[in-house]
């Protein structure tokens, strides 16, 4: 079989050199690289390298998800399957690895550390030591996902230790997350062998920990963006930085990946050699990713960014000798989807779906009650206070003052009774949201301007077995479904961030909502362990106290 050959100004990763050449390469590896200085005017760079992400925020299956990377220059990604794991267990993260082995594209799977994430719900799996073990032997995962109980880890907690001590018997990396952990419990932490963090969100807090031998992950999501806190980093340690997007959802994959966060390094100023150590070199290297560097006896992959460079526009995506995405249409093939789901009978009554008031309250006709205050683009939450009418026994919203019932049901358990209480912040003048996707375990979480409007969104997404809908009170609605483990869609990223696209912009200009995000907003209120209140399908949840609290004052 005869060779093939591209060219171009090609760029060294190592050295940040430009210079006009030919690659030469065959069946699948790059043989030598020749100077020519006539070359069109296009640039050939290593494939860009996301080194921490959850794919199933993408809602998309991970050989759909490579297809929509490549349009952006990502030819490999770091991916802790956490989430389809909390839902679906060791079976939910093999369905992800027959989804992916086809696909040209390096995939890196990890072993979640943390399934289930917290004590303090219900998911619908758990993984022990042994099938952490079983995964590194039988299955081939190459890491050890993000450790989040630092608090497990300081204590020397046996089960978690046995899953750190998996990983350093194999040999493999141990992943990171640790916001705000410094001092003597950063290095404790560290000792335990883990080697990432990617939630830093200070300078100061990355250089702690770079300092104490850590990588540091910058991240940039569609839930939480770091990049412009981190950036002085490139400058000052990249040796020890990664690119990473943690979350990024269907629609924001569509406008960009690793390829935008190095075009906003280079116009910052930062040198093309660092932004490739950094975008490529690194998590390669790291991860032992197995992904060509453009030298001679490696393997043939690399992107084409049209002049000029520094806008990061990619024209071509190559993996293995092969291009498999030109100008925005992939090559690959996707394969069919076998789905696999886990929902028990949901099943709820209006009147659950509000909280029961005190004996004093319904004598009084009101009652006080904490409100989850939320913030636009973040994950912390506060506390407030309202003072609410009580109908009956139960408490019920107030949509003028914009305090909207929340609920969570658990959708492992048949009929399971929802958890209720109230947030500020969502600006619904009527409907309801409602959705599968809840971080972290994934039972269906809704907020309303009524109880009607929430019991309609939730039996709408537990009837078709996951999916996010935005459901008005005169019957119109948006919905996305997401049958796979109720999560994740079946389709291509386009007809998936299409649909979501609807459904948000239903929520905003149909129902009122002041949220850029919405859902994603949403998805996050049941993410206990991030303070300050959130709800859980056991109650109200005060993560500065770590304890469940009364909706009643």
């Amino acid at each position: 079989m005869g060779h093939s050959e591209i060219s171009g100004r090609i760029v060294h990763p190592f050295s940040g050199e430009i210079r006009s050449g030919r690659i030469i390469f065959q069946d699948g590896l790059i043989k030598e690289i020749l100077a020519d200085d006539d070359v069109p005017d296009r640039f050939i760079l290593p494939g860009l390298v996301d080194s921490h992400i959850h794919i199933e925020s993408s809602m998309l299956l991970p050989s759909r998800f490579a297809a929509a990377a490549l349009r952006q220059g990502t030819l490999a990604a770091v991916c802790d399957p956490h989430e389809i794991a909390n839902v679906l267990g060791v079976e939910g993260i093999r369905g992800f690895l027959a989804d992916a082995k086809d696909a040209p594209f390096s995939f890196v799977f990890g072993a979640p550390s943390c399934v289930p994430a917290t004590p303090l719900e219900t998911s619908g799996a758990a993984l022990d030591a042994d099938d952490i073990r079983t995964l590194f032997s039988e299955d081939g995962l190459a890491f050890l996902g993000e450790v989040m109980n630092v608090p497990g880890v300081l204590s020397g907690d046996s089960g978690l230790e046995a899953r750190l001590e998996a990983a350093r018997k194999a040999g493999l990396p141990i992943d990171g997350h640790a916001p705000g952990l410094l001092g003597p419990d950063l290095r404790s932490y560290i000792v335990a062998g883990i080697t990432t963090d990617h939630e830093c969100s200070s300078a100061a807090e990355a250089l702690e920990k770079i300092r104490q031998g850590m990588w540091i992950q910058i991240r940039e999501g569609s839930a939480a963006r770091n990049f412009d806190d981190l950036l002085p980093l490139f400058f000052e340690a990249p040796g020890r930085l990664m690119l990473a997007s943690d979350d990024k959802h269907p629609d924001d994959l569509m406008a960009g990946h690793i390829n935008l966060l190095a075009a906003r390094a280079l116009a910052a100023g930062v040198p093309l050699g660092l932004v490739l150590r950094v975008a490529c070199v690194n998590p390669v290297m790291h991860y032992r990713i197995p992904l060509g560097l453009l030298r001679p006896g490696d393997s043939a992959d690399w992107i084409v960014v049209e002049a000029p460079l520094e806008k990061m526009q990619v024209s071509e995506s190559w993996y293995h000798g092969r291009c498999v995405m030109r100008d925005g249409v992939y090559a690959g093939t996707l394969p069919p989807v076998t789905i696999q789901n886990r929902f028990a009978h949901v099943g709820v009554r209006e009147d659950s779906l509000l909280p029961m008031a005190s004996r004093t309250a319904c004598q009084k006709f009101q009652a006080r009650v904490r409100v989850i205050e939320i913030e636009d683009g973040q994950l912390v939450t506060g506390e407030g206070e309202a003072l609410l009418q009580v109908i009956g026994d139960r408490i019920v919203p107030d949509p003028e003052t914009d305090v909207l019932a929340i609920s969570v049901v658990n959708r492992y358990q048949d009929d399971a009774l929802p958890a209720t209480a109230f947030v500020r912040g969502f600006g619904l003048k009527g409907g309801a949201l409602a959705s599968s996707v809840a971080h972290d375990s994934h039972n269906i979480i809704a907020v309303g301007s009524s109880a009607g409007a929430i019991a309609r969104a939730i039996s709408r997404v537990a009837d078709a077995g996951g999916g996010i809908v935005a459901l008005a009170d005169d019957g119109s609605e948006e919905y996305l479904p997401l049958p796979y483990g109720g999560i994740v869609s079946v389709d291509e990223c386009p007809v998936v961030a299409e649909r979501y696209r609807k459904c948000q912009n239903f929520a905003r200009e149909v129902l009122g909502s002041r949220l850029q995000a919405p859902f994603m907003t949403l998805s996050f209120m049941a993410l206990l362990v991030i303070p300050r209140l959130k709800l859980g399908d056991r109650g109200l949840f005060d993560g500065q106290s770590f304890a469940f609290v009364p909706v009643e004052l």
